[in-house]
């Protein structure tokens, strides 16, 4: 038994040294169409932003690009499930410094597809998948945004790996 701690303990060592971790969450960053997509999909759900900021970062979504202050849209964490047996069966948590928000159904099938376009993984599991993003936090800069020239939002998150 000592044996096997000792290459465990070995194992733990080699990637603490080269940075890593055991369970290491990936940054993921993305630019552009993709981050305002992100934007709008959690914006709603947030208990963080003002109707009026909801609405503008929709507006923004639905291409009405107006100049106004940077739009911050954040979440400390997104965990969505999706069955592949029960193929109905479909969920989101989104956990805010303000709370929580379960979705179910097409609102978490577009969180959870647009998480997908944006680099999130998928870890399987039995009868589901799942997939976790946290430290979630995206710019929108209006400024940027109305210029049409593919700049003005920003996103980045941690995957699970």
């Amino acid at each position: 038994m000592l044996h096997g701690v000792t290459k465990t303990s070995a194992a733990v060592f080699v990637l603490a040294a080269s940075g890593l971790t055991p369970a290491a969450a990936a940054p993921v960053s993305v630019a552009g169409s993709t981050a305002l997509a992100v934007a709008a999909v959690i914006a709603p759900h947030s208990p963080l932003l003002s109707a009026y900021e909801k609405r503008t970062i929709a507006g923004l979504f639905n291409g009405n690009a107006r100049a106004g202050k940077k739009l911050t849209v954040t979440a400390e964490s997104v965990i969505c499930r999706v069955g592949n047996v029960d193929i109905t069966a479909r969920s989101c948590e989104l956990t805010f410094d303000k709370g929580k928000r379960a979705l179910t159904g097409r609102e978490a099938n577009e969180v959870n597809a647009t998480l997908t376009t944006a680099g999130a993984t998928a870890q399987g599991a039995a009868g589901s998948s799942i997939q976790t993003v946290t430290k979630l936090s995206c710019t929108l800069d209006q400024d940027v945004i109305r210029n049409h020239a593919g700049g003005g939002a920003d996103c980045s998150f941690a995957t699970d790996q």
